[in-house]
């Protein structure tokens, strides 16, 4: 089976009816699949949640999606920081955007990272990873993740929590479409300005820090 064929495997309905199948399990497959994809980002989140809330209920689905959310975003964040900052320096190095968030991260602390986390469409992998390499602290990391996460979140769950009113009342679909779009929308303003915020001196300056850093490192061995 290949990675198309994965991706399109995982549909609402084929993950409503693997949530059924293990409903003796309880929350535990619900609660794993936000666990998993925090670990393999091309899975559908957006799905996983509206399906927990359809399954579970607005409030216990939206629980149990932020529970698998925060714990598979910290058990990232956590791995990195511990294994991962040699392995992942050198593409660092080669994806300068990655390494402006991460002093954007730095700089900023708690509120950046609450705001990307609050949006669907923010890449959370990226973002776990970047918190993980910089010197935000486990306590920022964790009150970020799980206030941002909340939101984002909810608001899946609450648009998962009945499906069908979407299709026979239209005026819901309508806002429904208008609450992602602001979000995906936001989002990429915030992207924007990450990307104003810092120019090639400061592309230069991070990059030498790394390279710094990189020489230390490998000095040490």
């Amino acid at each position: 089976m290949d990675f198309e064929s994965i991706r399109a495997w995982f549909t609402l309905e084929n993950i409503m009816n693997l949530i059924q199948e293990y409903r003796s399990l309880g929350p535990l497959p619900g609660i794993l699949l936000t666990v998993l994809e925090a670990f393999l980002p091309f899975l559908p989140l957006f799905l996983f949640v509206m399906a927990n809330a359809s399954a579970f209920g607005l409030w216990l689905g939206f629980l149990y999606s932020w529970l698998g959310a925060c714990i598979g975003a910290l058990l990232v964040f956590l791995l990195v920081r511990k294994y991962g900052q040699k392995r992942l320096l050198a593409f660092l190095l080669r994806h300068p955007k990655i390494y402006r968030l991460m002093d954007w991260v730095e700089q900023n602390g708690f509120g950046p990272l609450f705001l990307m986390l609050c949006f669907p469409f923010t890449p959370s992998a990226v973002v776990n990873i970047v918190a993980g390499l910089s010197r935000l602290s486990v306590a920022q990391y964790i009150l970020a993740v799980g206030i941002g996460k909340m939101v984002m979140i909810f608001t899946i769950s609450f648009i998962g929590y009945d499906i069908h009113s979407l299709i026979t009342q239209p005026y819901r679909t309508i806002i429904v479409l208008v609450i992602i779009f602001i979000l995906w929308y936001v989002g990429k303003r915030i992207e924007v300005r990450l990307n104003k915020s810092t120019g090639k001196k400061h592309y230069r300056e991070v990059k030498q820090f790394f390279e710094q850093e990189k020489r230390r490192r490998y000095g040490e061995e």
